[in-house]
Order: C-alpha cells, then sequence, then structure tokens
C-alpha cells in the first residue's frame, strides 16, 4: 500500500432511529417497543467508517441537508477518523433518515433518501478528480492512475450518479466496489466499470434471477454476476458466510465467524468496508473476505450501525493478528 492510497466512498448518509419489539405489527396495530436509539448510519458511511477504523485512509462522498442530523452525521465520520471535504451541506433538502425495527435477531428497515439524491454523477466525477489532483500535491492540471486505490459505491443514492461515479473512477484507476444494496441494477453499458460486484444472497436474486443456497446455485449465480461484466463477485449470505469463484470456477467459501448475534444492522457494510481496507493492502480476494469476516462477526454481537464498526485493534484482539478458522477463534 503505497503512502497515497485511499479508499473513497460515494453513498449515504442516514440518521438511523432504531426500536426494538418483539414481534412485528399487523396492520393498524401498535405493539410495545424498547431499546430506542439514534445512531449515524447510512451504507456509504458505514462503509467509510468500517474501512477507515481498519487502519485505511479514507474520503466520503456524499450530501446532508444544513441540520441537526447532518451536523451529527459530519461529526460522527470525522471522529471516526474519515475525511468529509467532499460531503456537501445542502439548505435545499433533509438529511436522510433510516427507521429500522429490531425483531427476533433480525432487522427491517425504511429508508428516507432526502440528500442522499442530491449528487448528480458529475458532482462525484468532480469530487474524485480534485481527490487525484490532491495526491498529486495539487496539480490539478494532471491526474495520475489511483493504482492501488479502492472505490466503493452503493444502491442508497441516485443510480445515474453512482453509475457515472463508477465510470469515472475506474477510468482514473482506482479499483471499484460496487454493492447493490438495497437490491437495484446498474445501467448495462455501466457493469465493466465494476472490478467487484458485492451483493448479499437477496439482492442477487434480484440481479440475477437465482437464489443462492448451495454450492451449485451459488456458482451459477457467481457467473451470472460476470456475465453482466463485472471483473469478480463475492456473494454474502449471512450466517453463512461469503462465497467466491476459485480459479478454476469451483465455490471458495468463507465462513460466517461465530458470534453472539445482538444486531445485524451494519454487518454487511462492515464486512465490505474491511474488504476495501484489505484491499488496499494487496491481499488476495479470499483473504480480503476473511477480513470482512473478522470485522462482521465483532459488528453483530453490539448493538447499533456505525457505532457497532469495530477498530482493527478490536477485531485482532478477538481472532488474534493473523489466526482464522471456522469456530471464530485465534490459532
Amino acid at each position: 500500500m503505497a503512502d497515497r492510497d485511499i479508499i473513497a466512498v460515494f453513498g449515504s448518509m442516514n440518521m438511523d432511529l432504531s426500536v426494538a419489539c418483539e414481534r412485528m405489527p399487523r396492520a393498524g396495530e401498535t405493539v410495545g417497543g424498547s431499546g430506542f436509539i439514534t445512531n449515524a448510519g447510512g451504507k456509504g458511511a458505514n462503509q467509510a467508517v468500517a474501512a477507515a477504523r481498519m487502519g485505511a485512509r479514507t474520503c466520503m462522498i456524499g450530501a446532508v441537508g444544513r441540520d441537526t442530523f447532518g451536523d451529527a452525521l459530519v461529526a460522527g465520520l470525522q471522529d471516526a477518523g474519515v475525511s468529509v471535504e467532499f460531503v456537501a451541506l445542502r439548505d435545499d433538502v433533509e438529511t436522510g433518515t433510516a427507521t429500522i425495527i429490531r425483531c427476533e435477531g433480525d432487522n427491517r428497515i425504511i429508508l428516507s433518501p432526502g440528500a442522499n439524491h442530491a449528487l448528480a454523477g458529475a458532482d462525484v466525477a468532480c469530487a474524485l478528480r480534485r481527490l487525484v489532483a490532491h495526491e498529486l500535491d495539487g496539480d490539478a492540471s494532471e491526474f495520475a492512475p489511483a493504482a492501488g486505490s479502492v472505490f466503493i459505491a452503493q444502491g442508497e443514492c441516485d443510480l445515474a450518479a453512482t453509475a457515472e461515479a463508477l465510470a469515472c473512477a475506474h477510468e482514473l484507476g482506482f479499483y471499484t466496489v460496487f454493492n447493490p444494496a438495497p437490491a437495484c441494477d446498474l445501467p448495462a453499458g455501466a457493469w465493466p466499470a465494476v472490478d467487484l460486484v458485492c451483493p448479499n444472497e437477496t439482492e442477487c436474486q434480484m440481479l440475477t434471477g437465482i437464489l443462492p443456497t448451495d454450492d451449485a446455485s451459488c456458482v451459477a449465480a457467481l457467473n451470472a454476476l460476470l456475465d453482466k461484466g463485472a471483473g469478480a463477485a463475492v456473494i454474502t449470505l449471512g450466517g453463512a458466510g461469503s462465497v467466491t469463484l476459485g480459479d478454476g470456477g469451483e465455490p471458495l467459501r468463507m465462513p460466517a465467524l461465530s458470534s453472539a448475534v445482538v444486531d445485524t444492522t451494519a454487518a454487511g457494510d462492515t464486512f465490505i468496508g474491511a474488504l476495501a481496507a484489505a484491499r488496499l493492502e494487496g491481499l488476495p480476494l479470499f483473504e480480503c473476505m476473511a477480513a470482512g469476516a473478522r470485522a462482521s462477526a465483532v459488528t453483530v454481537s453490539r448493538l447499533g450501525a456505525q457505532q457497532s464498526i469495530p477498530t482493527r485493534a478490536e477485531v485482532e484482539h478477538k481472532f488474534g493478528l493473523d489466526g482464522l478458522d471456522v469456530d471464530g477463534e485465534a490459532e
């Protein structure tokens, strides 16, 4: 990893409003809840925080409203060590929110995008070019390839802007990661700009028509994702871990690590942020998946979104510096 390598994240920034209940209410019904919390979230911001807490130099590209929630989200990113130079403060729209209902060890989420749809692709491309120029000591007349750097995007921002941002990042030399969450598809011409696509099993089914439940369906789904034009694919499978294709086309599985599950809200985002941080260090994809598995195992043992994301030191304390086995114990 060169000194100037960086992870740039274009994505959502939400204030999460989360409450627990014993069962989901029926239509027109009120049920009792408990454990209400507000917590900084949004898939983009979560992934940026995860990458930064793993030790990667990280920059957030996004937008919030000029309101109390927006101020808190920007401050939280700064506290996590994420650069917020390219986070826009908007007067014309409110900060995005996510209302989360926690029930029976799982969660259901309602998004109000707000400022997350405020940026156009040209805005993100401008930020990326400025970022690369900064890495050249401020000489904005030249753009060096960002070889070694990583760009991450998801599906919670305007999809056309996301496609344009991926194309620009790929052209600039970033290793591009697309997390199609919530489930969404890119325009066909945008897929060759995706170096790695990383959906969960339900997002994968939406993209490919295949629900990955066993080795055969995982292989079929992964190949279908590659057929779209992506350079590589990883599918996250919740408690079943994650899977990618080996050099011979066989499924390579990274198991989930044992952990007492408290809240799964930011587990997938932690996986992607930690995977990207490992990629920044030059690790091969399967080892990047292992890094994601370790970090997300800590996340699910805690309540909340960004507040549940561990630091690198916390992950190393739980799993050791190098060891990783299927039981989640350090070797």
